[in-house]
């Protein structure tokens, strides 16, 4: 479909003042003064059309913020140009001025928009099902927590919740980038804005519209964007003084050329040139040009910048440091052989599920499915606590029982020198024990893989110039070097049996000899996140740990995401090296010829309007990176397909299936 042109205020002024520039042409030049009648007209209109405006700003920014910008230069070098008798140089300069600076709004509106696609993808209304049963249709702002929507076939929905009944295949694409439908059971998490294909699911609201996945990206979008990056700041520090210096400038060239024997309207005329060429409206812009394209590309791509100096710090790590479970693996570990001391194995997992069905912990997860494949009923136990970077403790009818790795064994006193715990121990698979005070009653192993991305994306980080790359985790030596050993980490490269703690003092010590990133889940591990000069949250959707935690959430577990964003963090800063390069460049050129030699005031704004829009087009190359590109490929299946693929027009951020959370 042809997407049409909307014709805003500033694009109706900047059109009126080519017209304006027309009639003056046509009347001065085209018909050799036949229809000069045409010349005074036209150039009124472009110096109410483009000047007013520009002088509007000006006087406004001048007044609120007591700061001189470039619109007052301009505005000033068209009026000196008028009154010396060049009123249409004047007119070129504000025709030129006006439509550069509509063509920046509206390019980097392009960027600004990411907001507006994320708002289209929620649903405006749920059906909502009562207390009696009856179900009716309710705006989606009024859902509330605990209450219960139903989601027909085709249908968006409402705002994040848990599967209570019913089954069916969810696409999730504009959220999770998933090409595929994902099979949804009672239990389960769904996030707004996504679509049941089959079925007829009923769906307990866990988060409110205001407080909903859709609801943080946006506040996380809004956020980024509005936070300056060091450089932009920089820029705009720059772009306030140097303007001051510039009208001061004009006014000593003025007097300086008269000085020197020019009368005073050729004086005028070179310090209006002056004003022109030094105008530092190039530079200002190449800066926040380049940001916003790559926070909104990153943004499509699944990629949550909290701003610029984020982005900016991306670009210079050298030192990734990585968390193992759930961040290079899948977190979708599979319980792979279990001992019972008291040989009823039955008991003893029934026990062991009871306890971990308290924990959000991927290895929980696995040993609650195992139990259920094999149809055996969780005991119950109350009173659960976690205990970081060890394990659980509770109590059962019996009294307290606890499960964790060594360290909690360790920290219980008990022993595992029986030959069937060693037997398992020896094993390259992570061990979970189970006991009661002092005595141990068993152990589970599971074993959990890497992800697929895991390894090309670590190649691409090596490609890209990072100098080290280490894993850590609380696991032992065996089960890490195992993992290490498929993503191609060397010995040195691996870190085990690490606390909360030791994850943070090892972060601190890399960054001792660079710029250190630190990808993890977000919840355990905080406190690195924290320490890192980057904290990166891995499959962030859903959780608010992980977006407050980390300066960049990677709201897919795709690990491949993270290799393009560090790409893309360098790529933004060798833009802006460029722009600010030709900026300047142009400025001291421009500058230059109009103190040294005779530059035409029209060649001036030509060098200064030209220098503007290149380098605004030059940042917004960034829209097209790749990381977007890969997104708008999994989001191109045709809804109206047999398939039953869903209507989305609008397919913004990428994240895959959450993964679930360790605690």
């Amino acid at each position: 479909m042809k997407q049409s042109v909307s014709l805003d205020f500033p694009m109706v002024l900047s059109l009126a003042t080519v017209l304006g520039m027309v009639l003056a042409i046509v009347g001065r030049w085209l018909f050799g003064g036949e229809l000069a009648f045409l010349d005074p007209p036209g150039l009124v209109l472009v110096y109410v059309a483009g000047g007013m405006p520009a002088a509007w700003r000006a006087l406004a920014a001048l007044w609120r913020e007591h700061i001189l910008d470039i619109d007052l230069l301009m505005v000033v070098a068209a009026i000196a140009a008028a009154v010396v008798g060049a009123p249409f140089e004047g007119a070129v300069l504000l025709t030129l001025f006006s439509i550069s600076t509509t063509l920046e709004h509206r390019a980097l509106g392009r960027a600004r928009r990411a907001i507006e696609a994320l708002m289209a993808l929620r649903p405006e209304t749920a059906l909502l099902k009562g207390t009696d049963g009856k179900v009716e249709e309710v705006p989606a702002s009024e859902l509330a927590v605990g209450d219960v929507v139903v989601l027909r076939p085709g249908a968006r929905v409402p705002t994040d919740g848990v599967i209570m009944s019913g089954r069916g295949g969810i696409d999730e694409a504009n959220i999770t980038g998933e090409s595929m439908p994902v099979s949804k059971d009672p239990g389960e998490q769904v996030f707004e804005a996504t679509v049941n294909l089959d079925g007829v699911l009923e769906v307990s609201v866990t988060r409110t519209v205001g407080d909903s996945t859709i609801a943080r990206m946006i506040l996380l979008v809004t956020e980024a964007q509005a936070a300056k990056a060091p450089s932009e700041r920089f820029s705009s520090w720059f772009g306030q003084r140097y303007t001051v210096a510039v009208i001061v400038g004009a006014v000593l060239a003025f007097a300086a050329f008269y000085w020197l024997g020019r009368d005073w309207e050729q004086a005028l005329y070179k310090a209006a040139t002056l004003l022109v060429a030094a105008s530092p409206c190039a530079v200002v812009i190449s800066v926040p040009a380049a940001i916003l394209s790559a926070l909104s590309a990153a943004a499509r791509g699944g990629v949550l910048f909290k701003g610029g100096a984020a982005l900016e710090t991306l670009a210079a790590v050298d030192t990734f440091a990585f968390d193992k479970t759930g961040t290079l693996t899948t977190g979708r570990a599979a319980v792979t052989q279990v001992v019972a001391l008291d040989g009823d194995e039955s008991r003893f997992l029934s026990l062991l599920a009871g306890l971990e069905a308290h924990s959000e912990h991927h290895i929980a997860g696995a040993i609650r499915r195992e139990v259920a494949t094999l149809g055996f009923e969780p005991a119950r136990v109350v009173n659960v606590n976690a205990r970081p970077g060890m394990g659980i403790e509770g109590f059962d009818a019996v009294g307290p029982v606890w499960a964790g790795n060594s360290y909690l064994v360790e920290e219980m006193g008990a022993r595992i020198d029986r030959p069937e715990l060693q037997k398992i121990v020896g094993n390259t698979q992570t061990v979970i024990f189970l006991g009661r005070g002092a005595t141990v009653l068993g152990a589970v192993s599971v074993a959990d893989e890497a992800r697929a991305s895991s390894a090309p994306a670590l190649v691409a980080l090596r490609d890209s110039g990072v100098r080290r790359i280490v894993m850590m985790t609380g696991d032992r030596r065996p089960v890490a070097l195992r993992i290490g050993a498929e993503l191609g980490l060397k010995p040195d490269e691996i870190h085990a049996e690490m606390l909360p703690q030791d994850k943070v003092q090892e972060v601190g010590e890399l960054a001792a000899s660079g710029k250190v990133a630190f990808v993890g889940d977000g919840v355990n591990d905080a406190a690195a996140l924290a320490r890192a000069d980057v904290g990166i949250a891995m499959g962030a959707a859903g959780s608010e740990v992980a977006l407050q935690a980390a300066d960049v959430a990677l709201l897919s577990e795709d690990m491949e995401r993270l290799a393009h964003a560090h790409r893309l963090a360098r790529r933004s800063a060798a833009i802006i090296r460029q722009n600010l390069a030709v900026a300047i460049g142009a400025m001291v050129v421009l500058v230059a010829g109009s103190l040294f030699f005779d530059l035409p005031l029209p060649l001036a704004v030509v060098g200064h309007e030209g220098g503007t829009v290149l380098v605004v087009l030059n940042g917004l190359r960034l829209l097209s990176d790749p990381i977007r590109r890969d997104i708008a490929k999994a989001a191109s299946i045709d809804p109206a397909r047999e398939n039953g693929r869903s209507p989305m027009g609008a397919r913004l951020v990428a994240i895959d299936k959450v993964p679930e959370q360790e605690s």
